[in-house]
């Protein structure tokens, strides 16, 4: 088997600037690859163009050792990783456009005997897609190695890390690895050996691909969970923190925390790639995502009922990112709620507060009623604060500071 010392890796953004980092530590000769110039010379520099807990250490020490480098053109390489966004589309299936031009991009560098990863979080059939398309854009190569071709090795290995825990979860999780061919899943199997730490589960393609999506699934169908009894829960005039948490005590019982709905690239996506995959039978997990889809909208609600009759209000909305302590923001539901907001309430004051973050996403720019603001000033300044995301800073505010506000704690912060 083809020993792999060269690895380029597609897409240098949460996930795939992570792996190049950890490979490169590990000796590897790794080029990362982006369309993004100004991403491309901050790592060159040896920085990390988003927040990611120890994650510049390594970069910078990588770069440093002359085993990581970042380009705008794919290289030759003995291994591609392909970590491109894989979105879903306004009918929602899955965008692989991202991944089709990637595939464009290292089609012309190909020899055979390479390795290509698909690491894209994908619908089932994508890493098939991915190889078809190489060898349609290559028909000198082949994915049979009956065919007397020189021969493409296609695999899949899903990412299982949570964001602000990536350099941990990275080495420390098990991975799963699905090849279009036995040979193709053992060689991604030992080329992720060099840094995974965690057992390495080998299948082939498509059930790899199914068990990221279920993965993520099943923390969707969770939440909605959550999320419903919250809802129930504030009719009811119940607590729903401490319900939830006096139900936990059962010995066979975790539910989740509720939230204003679920956010980022993978819970809030994965579950309708299989919802495309089966219409017909997807029937939980397609109710759990619409009801987490319309969480957003019980809080927008909320605010509305509290700023009725209110002339010049004024909300302070704390939080952006999906999740706390991060500045990921996509799929965030607290951008849609408070750009909804903005737009229902055009004579209401927003006062929007993200500590990881320098700019108002593109969402909610040349808003007259919104602006970023500093937190003590923008609670200050409120009549109603919204608290949309759990950040470390929020849970450490002082809460004389909301004395005299009327406050919606989504997260159940501030019990």
């Amino acid at each position: 088997m083809k020993e792999l010392k060269s690895v380029a890796v597609i897409g240098l953004g949460y996930i795939g600037l992570p792996t190049a980092a950890v490979l490169a530590g590990k000796g590897l000769n790794v080029i990362g690859v982006d369309v993004k110039e100004s991403s491309v010379e901050a790592i060159n520099r040896g920085e990390v163009p988003f927040v990611e807990p120890d994650l510049g250490e390594a970069v910078s020490k990588a770069v440093s050792a002359g085993t990581l480098k970042a380009t705008t053109d794919t290289p030759v390489a003995d291994a591609y990783i392909v970590a491109v966004p894989t979105p879903f589309n306004a009918d929602r299936t899955a965008d692989l456009s991202y991944i089709e031009a990637a595939a464009r991009s290292i089609a012309p560098q190909l020899t055979g005997d390479e390795l290509v990863i698909l690491e894209s979080t994908s619908p089932p059939g994508a890493t098939q897609h991915l190889g078809d398309y190489l060898i349609e854009l290559r028909p000198d190569l082949s994915l049979d190695t009956e065919s007397g071709k020189p021969v493409l090795h296609v695999a899949h290995c899903p990412e299982r890390v949570l964001p602000g825990r990536v350099m941990i979860e990275l080495v420390s999780n098990d991975r799963i690895v699905g090849g279009l061919t036995r040979e193709a899943a053992e060689m991604a199997r030992d080329l992720y050996s060099v840094f995974c730490e965690g057992d390495m589960h080998v299948t082939d393609a498509k059930t790899a691909e199914m068990a990221k999506l279920v993965e993520n699934s099943y923390r969707d169908v969770n939440i909605a969970f959550a999320n419903e009894l919250s809802v129930i829960s504030s009719r009811l005039g119940i607590d729903v923190w401490e319900l939830i948490e006096l139900a936990n005590h059962h010995p066979r019982v975790n539910i989740l925390q509720p939230g204003p709905g679920v956010g980022g690239h993978c819970i809030a996506v994965d579950p309708w790639f299989i919802v495309a995959a089966a219409p017909e039978d997807a029937k939980l997990i397609r109710q759990a995502r619409e009801t987490n889809d319309a969480k957003p909208e019980w809080v927008i609600n909320k605010v509305q009922e509290l700023v009725a009759g209110r002339t010049n209000a004024t909300v302070a909305a704390l939080g952006l990112a999906f999740k706390a302590d991060i500045d990921d923001l996509r799929e965030s539901p607290a951008i849609s709620i408070v750009a909804s907001l903005s737009e229902q309430l055009p004579e209401v004051r927003f006062s929007v507060v993200e500590p990881h973050v320098e700019d108002l996403p593109r969402a909610l720019m040349g808003r007259s009623n919104v602006s970023l603001t500093a937190t003590k000033d923008a609670i200050e300044q409120a009549d109603v604060v919204l608290l949309l995301v759990d950040h470390t800073a929020f849970k450490e505010l002082d809460r004389d500071l909301l004395a005299g506000k009327k406050v919606i704690d989504t997260r159940g912060v501030w019990r």
